[in-house]
């Protein structure tokens, strides 16, 4: 077997996984939750969520029937081996997952409003890339985007004058207003920059990170935390019937922005956040950083 038939067998594998197994993170959250609820329905739910997700292992079944449109955020070292060749790598990949696995078939080619039957089209799955100069490793953010997590997501530019206080009203409307569609508790990524396509990524790529982590910047890992503690304080609880808590966690990337302009944008995962990282060396050897007890 050679690189490129290595690669491809190993991220087909890798995305079967992501569809049946919650990474660690997730799952440490969850059971944290579980433990702290106090209202009996959302006890039930959350004891239903955990009975799903040993079934999905038993069974090897897709957590959710929406595995969601295969998204891959690449940071990859300009000397990986095959740098010139992820994409079509990528979408072969998917395709055998897709067979495999098995996942819903879910690409569907606007305008033409046709099913292409194997996850992939034009311009999926979705792939991102970062670049890493004088490295030779490839490590990919594997992210299934359902049809509710992605519904409630939202990005605007505020007056200036709207100030912090607007951006935080604006999550909690995007929560109130759309968050149930989502399957609460939910991953909040919040993105904060100019216009609406920056903070849109920004937001992204905030939910993409680790269910616990804090911005490296002390006032945005603030407001982090004022923003999950306040968004836990409406209630949604679990699948939205009301318990303890709305959110797993509330991450925010920001960048520079424009001194005229305000950009937000929010991006929610749901319960069943459905987040993988792997890291590949330039032999196509890999490591699993999301789910320690993997194997492919």
């Amino acid at each position: 077997m050679d690189k490129s038939e290595k690669f491809v067998s190993t991220v087909a594998s890798f995305v079967g996984l992501v569809a049946k197994v919650l990474p660690d993170d997730v799952v440490a959250k969850l059971a944290e939750l579980r433990a702290a609820e106090e209202v009996p329905m959302a006890k039930a739910v959350y004891d239903c969520m955990f009975e799903n997700m040993n079934l999905a292992v038993k069974l090897s079944r897709p957590l959710c029937q929406d595995t969601g449109v295969i998204q891959y955020f690449l940071r990859v070292g300009t000397h990986f081996p095959l740098i010139d060749e992820l994409e079509p790598l990528l979408l072969k990949a998917t395709e055998i997952a897709t067979e495999k696995a098995p996942l819903r078939h879910n690409a569907v080619e606007t305008f033409k409003e046709k099913n292409t039957g194997t996850n992939t089209g034009k311009k999926v799955p979705y792939i991102e890339y970062e670049l890493v100069p004088n490295s030779d490793k490839l490590e990919a953010d594997v992210y299934m985007a359902g049809g509710g997590c992605s519904l409630p997501g939202r990005a605007a530019v505020l007056m200036p004058s709207a100030g912090y206080e607007g951006i935080a009203k604006f999550v909690a409307d995007t929560l109130v207003e759309f968050g149930v569609n989502a399957c609460p508790p939910l991953v909040v990524g919040v993105g904060v920059g100019t216009c609406v396509a920056s903070s849109a990524k920004l937001a992204k790529r905030a939910s993409l990170r680790k269910v616990g982590s804090r911005n490296p910047d002390p006032l945005v890992a603030r407001m982090e935390e004022d923003l999950e503690n306040a968004l836990n304080g409406i209630a949604i609880g679990p699948q939205g019937l009301s318990g303890s808590a709305s959110v797993l966690c509330v991450n925010i990337e920001n960048m520079a922005r424009h001194p005229s302009a305000l950009g937000v944008g929010v991006a929610f995962g749901c319960w069943a956040h459905r987040r993988g990282t792997i890291v590949f060396d330039a032999d196509m050897n890999y490591t699993v950083l999301s789910h320690k007890e993997a194997a492919l």
